[in-house]
């Protein structure tokens, strides 16, 4: 007895209680899904079980009638062997009980022969003719039979099959055939039950296995993703059909909405992080250009020379402070356009990018009397991104010491003119490059904000133009930044 407890529990175990089984098919609610696939299933299979039956017992009756047909017809034979076709009372009861029928008449041209004769019925018998084909008629003669008057008897015409002849009709009771079709269909209609039960049964646990489980799977990892969108998700399956592909384009999506939730939240901080410093960051820009009003006074030539860079830089300082530039927060005042020389504002974001002839240089070649409609602190802020990415980019390469070239060029078309950007550092790793234009995506090892090339974009789109990263690679990467002439 100790010895069945441990085998019982031990298969307990490895089988799981009886509620995570129900669980793993589905039957965890009243109200799931797997009950009512399980319900249509069971209907469905019984359905076509109906379906099966109903011809049977049409082949069941047809086939009984032709059974005493055929012993009717014997006995025809029989009795006109005798002389004049006499039989005696008795043996003529034998003959109808033997055939189990109450009378047999032979048709042959148009003359009707009764050659067994049985005593008068209470009920006028009803016609079956077997001789013609009607599908309809013979689905629904066993059920007449089956619901008919006790008393109730049947005509049967068919063809004869041992003797000359139109027909041979035959007249019978139907309680026989009401009782032999009765326990045929209650016999038909118990395997047709057991059949939908394991057809059912079979064909719902491979419905739980292929579709419920996936199903769950996916509800589970949904409702967990809508109460934290943080926490792993089931990693997708490996299967390669329709729900094999919702798995992976969930997962997918899902992590999609992660890295958004991840952006979102470091606007926000980032934000916040310049509403902090706004304020602070605008009196320091007044007490720097309060500073460089008190330079200009200065003799030293030197500073004379750098003066006006120096204006420059806190006039753009002081502009982008008061925009509080909050990158997916505020959006970007709107251009006020005006006709640029472009030789003139690629020097100037030159310098500010920190280009010079002792490290990263700068190589123009631009047509002559070159110029480009755009706003001009929005034209000076692209270019200043694409050359400082160049110069960092040069100078984080130790092969290249410090040392390289950005070099920049221009083609006027009709309606547009086509600059591009180019350097000779060591390229922007493949990884990256699909993904260059996100925001946060940076592509420096010191770690940059990842936003200046995004800004970069939405400039160039904001004057009516693009930036596009044309190539890149071991030998430098190039930019290509299109804006109307």
């Amino acid at each position: 007895m100790t010895g069945a407890r441990a085998l019982l529990s031990k298969l307990r175990g490895r089988l799981g209680a009886p509620g995570d089984w129900r669980e793993r098919l589905g039957f965890h609610a009243p109200d799931a899904l797997a009950w009512r696939l399980l319900l249509l299933t069971f209907a469905f299979t019984a359905v076509v079980e109906v379906l099966i039956v109903a011809p049977s017992a049409a082949s069941f009756h047809e086939r009984w009638l032709l059974d005493r047909l055929q012993s009717a017809e014997l006995a025809s034979v029989g009795v006109e062997a005798l002389p004049y076709s006499a039989v005696e009372d008795e043996t003529a009861n034998q003959l109808l009980a033997i055939g189990g029928v109450q009378a047999v008449v032979v048709g042959d041209q148009g003359v009707r022969r009764l050659l067994l004769q049985a005593p008068n019925l209470p009920r006028t018998p009803e016609l079956i003719d077997l001789r013609r084909d009607r599908p309809v008629t013979r689905l629904l003669d066993p059920w007449r039979t089956l619901f008919g008057h006790p008393d109730r008897s049947i005509r049967v015409q068919a063809r004869p099959r041992y003797r000359s002849g139109d027909f041979i009709e035959i007249l019978a009771p139907a309680e026989p055939l009401k009782l032999e079709l009765r326990a045929f269909l209650l016999n038909s209609l118990l395997t047709s039950l057991l059949i939908s039960l394991v057809a059912g049964g079979l064909l719902y646990a491979g419905l739980a296995v292929l579709v419920l489980q996936p199903l769950r799977r996916v509800t589970r990892s949904i409702e967990r993703f809508a109460r934290d969108p943080e926490a792993a998700g089931d990693p997708p399956g490996e299967r390669h059909d329709e729900i094999g592909r919702v798995e992976r384009e969930l997962s997918r999506m899902q992590e999609e909405v992660r890295q958004s939730l991840r952006s979102r939240a470091r606007l926000v901080a980032l934000g916040e992080a310049v509403a902090k410093i706004n304020h602070d960051l605008r009196n320091m820009l007044t007490s720097a250009q309060m500073a460089s009003e008190r330079l200009a006074a200065s003799p030293d030539p030197q500073v004379a020379k750098a003066l006006p860079r120096l204006e420059r830089a806190l006039g753009r300082a002081a502009a982008l402070s008061r925009n509080v530039l909050e990158y997916g927060r505020s959006e970007e005042p709107a251009p006020q356009k005006t006709r640029l020389p472009l030789a003139a504002a690629v020097t100037a974001a030159a310098e500010d990018a920190g280009l010079s002839a002792e490290g990263v240089k700068l190589a123009k070649s631009l047509p002559a009397r070159c110029s480009v409609s755009a706003d001009p602190e929005q034209l000076h802020r692209i270019l200043v991104n694409l050359m400082r990415n160049a110069r960092q980019a040069i100078e984080g390469d130790a092969a290249r010491a410090g040392h390289g070239t950005v070099r920049v060029g221009a083609e006027v078309h009709e309606a547009e003119c086509v600059i591009r950007i180019a350097d000779d550092g060591p390229g922007i790793p493949p990884r990256l490059s699909d993904r260059l234009f996100e925001a946060f995506v940076s592509g420096r090892a010191s770690g940059g904000s990842g936003l200046g090339l995004t800004i970069s974009r939405e400039l160039a789109e904001l004057n009516g133009g693009s930036l596009v990263l044309v190539e890149t690679g071991p030998d430098g990467t190039v930019f290509e930044l299109r804006l109307p002439n």
